[in-house]
């Protein structure tokens, strides 16, 4: 049987003496208050790759499929194939020693940005493809209502395609979103100081892996279900009663 020792958390990093109500004060920190704020690092990587994802990710998206511009289809083609088939940490490294190394002013570049680039980017070939899928599902006369209007190809784009596409590929964003968060835990390899820096080296530090990976997994799991409770109601509220998409039986409205 385990001998567990959750008293690990509310240890000083520095003294390895038990701090009472287990968050430090007057300059002492705990394993606890490390462990909250890698948590802080890990919510902030996560949430500014999956705004830049999101960015870019929707104009590739558009831009594939643009009827009159095969050009740009092809560029946005080339970036979702380039993007989706090299290995997270690979794009990681990229960012964080070659980049550098071939554009200068990025050396001053902190690792969080460049993290952030990284995840963002690789994580925007992603939402591409669903944006993609999106668009695609709509009907047909969902763009020619547009034209007709006397909408030009970006208007179009704006004020119908688009927050219909978003609409249907909700569920595909919540996974990407989860997806994005999990993801972030390999900014341990340029040292971020994120949840699963802190347990490798919590861990050695204490000897006591095991309550440190409980821990850890616990604020994964957490991010990840509020993540996914946020985005059940966002799509509550966005649903478009009696939408079908195109293949189905009906129109949309």
């Amino acid at each position: 049987m385990a001998n567990w020792e959750w008293q690990v958390f509310c240890k000083d990093t520095i003294e390895g003496e038990i701090v009472p109500r287990c968050f430090g004060s007057g300059g002492s920190v705990t394993y606890l208050d490390w462990m909250m704020s890698a948590w802080g690092w890990t919510v902030s990587v996560a949430l500014c790759a999956l705004v830049l994802a999101l960015v870019v990710g929707s104009i590739i998206g558009v831009l594939r499929t643009l009827p009159d511009s095969p050009w740009l289809v092809r560029l946005g083609n080339a970036w979702v194939e380039l993007f989706r088939n090299i290995p997270l940490l690979v794009q990681i490294f990229l960012w964080y020693y070659v980049v550098p190394a071939l554009v200068p002013p990025m050396r001053d570049f902190p690792p969080f940005i460049l993290v952030v680039i990284a995840l963002g980017l690789f994580t925007s070939a992603r939402i591409a493809e669903q944006v993609r899928a999106g668009i695609q599902a709509l009907p047909k006369g969902q763009r020619y209502a547009g034209m007709a209007v006397g909408f030009t190809t970006f208007q179009t784009y704006r004020f119908v395609i688009l927050p219909m596409a978003y609409r249907i590929i909700i569920p595909p964003l919540t996974s990407e979103s989860m997806n994005i968060f999990k993801n972030s835990s390999v900014a341990f390899a340029v040292s971020i100081a994120e949840l699963t820096q802190f347990y490798l080296q919590a861990g050695e530090e204490t000897s006591r892996q095991m309550e440190i990976y409980i821990g850890v997994v616990a604020l994964y799991v957490i991010s990840a279900m509020a993540i996914n409770r946020i985005m059940a109601f966002v799509e509550k509220k966005a649903r478009v009663p009696g939408f079908v998409a195109a293949g189905g039986t009906g129109g949309g409205h």
